[in-house]
């Protein structure tokens, strides 16, 4: 039997996870040298893309832009056949990615890490798995993803006598829904796809609305070969754009609403409107964040556009439109023939604001005033623990044995969201207090902050250190920055899962910087520029 106390393998770095994050840092420390130990829990690469593989997933970033811009030869070889593609052509590209950088060597697929406590005499991490595995490594940096906790926050689940399933782990070879009772509980972006995707194909459709979302058009043309060369020829515009925009996008906000006439505005939001992408919500009117008259405008004329695809049906209206927050202060999903659903007739709606779940039946789900959907299938698309559950579900000890699943169930602070005082050679991606926890285009984000990360442990060898750590007043400094940002805008007001609202007992606190992209880059290059300032280097 192998001592549980001597490590397996000792190695310079671990990465945990294999999504976009994860394969972009195992290649970039491989490059320099060092010797990577990386682990997913998946059975395969793909991170969000490997576990998502429900009814309708698909990008709502443009393709295109949603690759890895390092390489042009690596971008050039692989074309997208639609605008916005579906999750099995995403897998594949992340497979290809995968074997062109010859990473599987050094990945461990269906491995869950488990624990990761760092030694200060030795100034080393031990990380553990639940195969046995025993890794000492100096450097342990984190790509577990901004949304890749689940949460399963529904009574009874473990008691339905059908098919259920969860939209994070859906199966891999799919549900047989042709005729049968299914139930989807939750309409956000997951909610979205699959309920406009199985509509046509079940017996009868129960939605169970939780809480109701904006949501924008998709247009999604098929691409041919004269397109996929159009934006291959686009690839050094793309990569100087890119990683400076607000969010990460190829477009950025044009217009001012002060320089505009009511008439003007209408017509602007109409052709970003008509567009069919992220555009009205990313670059149409900055001041929708920050003024509330301007986010009332434009709120309504996104309301405007759902009740009539809603016929202004009084209750499917009440159920679906939100009125209580401002349009692009949550998440916008896009959607192809969503709200046309409703008026199926295989299609019932249950506002459960009105009358909330109870509890989760054998038969199918029981809701507060003792009314029970009887199902055969149910599809749980009832969100994350966001930017924080994937790391506070690992038992990770920093100095002195402090526990981070502890300190940020107090308060949640990083700094810059690359590092946490405390933890010295922990570096992250996707955490709190940067853009990649939710406000960004995930591949422009996730290169900046792996190739970061990157960076700042060649300097650190460079110049013969062993340890990087935040110092308790950089974080301060940047938690600060991080609130007074915030804090002038409308976002910081909402009840959402970007604040953490939808976990019971979590920190309030806005997960993302919203700064934007081009300047969160700008001040973590400053960073690097100037000596890493805000960090201890030993």
């Amino acid at each position: 039997m192998t001592d549980p106390t001597v490590p397996t393998r000792t190695v310079d770095a671990v990465v945990l996870g294999a999504g976009v994050a994860g394969l972009y840092q195992l290649h970039q420390l491989r490059e320099q040298g060092l010797t990577v130990q990386a682990f997913d829990a998946a059975g395969d690469v793909g991170g969000t893309w490997w576990w998502n593989r429900y009814p309708g997933a698909r990008f709502d970033s443009e393709g295109y832009i949603y690759q890895y811009l390092f390489d042009e030869k690596l971008y050039k070889e692989w074309a997208w056949s639609q605008k916005f593609p579906g999750q099995p052509e995403i897998e594949s590209w992340l497979r290809y990615v995968t074997d062109r950088l010859d990473l599987r060597r050094d990945i461990r697929f269906d491995t869950r890490v488990t624990a990761a406590h760092y030694d200060e005499d030795r100034g080393r991490w031990t990380v553990r798995t639940d195969r046995g595995d025993v890794v000492d490594t100096q450097f342990f940096v984190s790509c577990a993803g901004m949304l890749s906790a689940p949460l399963h926050d529904i009574e009874g689940a473990d008691t339905f006598a059908g098919q259920l399933a969860y939209s994070s782990s859906y199966p891999a070879g799919g549900l047989d829904l042709a005729g049968k009772r299914v139930g989807v509980v939750g309409v956000g972006a997951t909610g979205i796809q699959i309920i406009q995707t199985i509509a046509s194909e079940v017996g009868h459709l129960t939605v169970f609305a939780r809480g109701p979302q904006y949501a924008l058009p998709m247009k999604n043309p098929t691409y041919t070969e004269a397109d996929q060369q159009r934006y291959h020829a686009r690839f050094d515009e793309l990569r100087e754009t890119i990683p400076h925009t607000f969010t990460g996008f190829e477009y950025d906000f044009e217009h001012v609403w002060a320089d505009c006439t009511p008439e003007q505005r209408r017509e602007i939001l109409e052709e970003i409107y008509a567009d069919g992408s992220l555009k009205l919500w990313l670059a149409s009117f900055g001041e929708m964040f920050f003024v509330q008259e301007v986010s009332d405008e434009i709120s309504e004329f996104v309301r405007e556009k759902m009740r009539e695809r809603l016929h202004h049906d009084p209750y499917l209206v009440e159920t679906l439109v939100p009125t209580d927050y401002g349009f692009g202060t949550h998440r916008v999903p896009l959607e192809n023939g969503y709200f046309e659903v409703y008026h199926r007739e295989n299609v019932d709606l249950v506002n459960c604001r009105r009358t909330p779940i109870a509890r989760i039946r054998p038969e199918g789900v029981e809701l507060a005033d003792g009314t029970v959907h009887e199902l055969d299938v149910l599809i749980l698309a009832t969100g994350f623990d966001a930017g924080t559950g994937a790391l506070t579900r690992i038992d990770i000890r920093g100095r002195g044995g402090r526990s981070l699943a502890e300190e940020w169930g107090r308060d949640i602070r990083t700094t810059m969201g690359l590092a946490k005082h405390g933890y010295p050679n922990l570096l992250t991606t996707a955490t709190p207090l940067a853009p990649s926890a939710a406000l960004c285009n995930m591949t422009t984000c996730l290169q900046q902050q792996t190739e970061w990360i990157t960076e700042a442990i060649a300097t650190l060898r460079a110049e013969g250190r062993s340890v990087i750590e935040p110092t308790a007043e950089g974080e301060d400094a940047w938690v600060d920055h991080h609130e007074e940002v915030a804090g002038a805008t409308l976002v910081a007001n909402t009840t959402s899962w970007y604040l953490g609202s939808n976990v019971p007992g979590k920190p309030r606190r806005l997960l993302s910087y919203i700064g934007g992209v081009g300047t969160y880059r700008q001040k973590c290059a400053e960073e690097a520029a100037n000596g890493y300032p805000a960090f201890t280097r030993t």
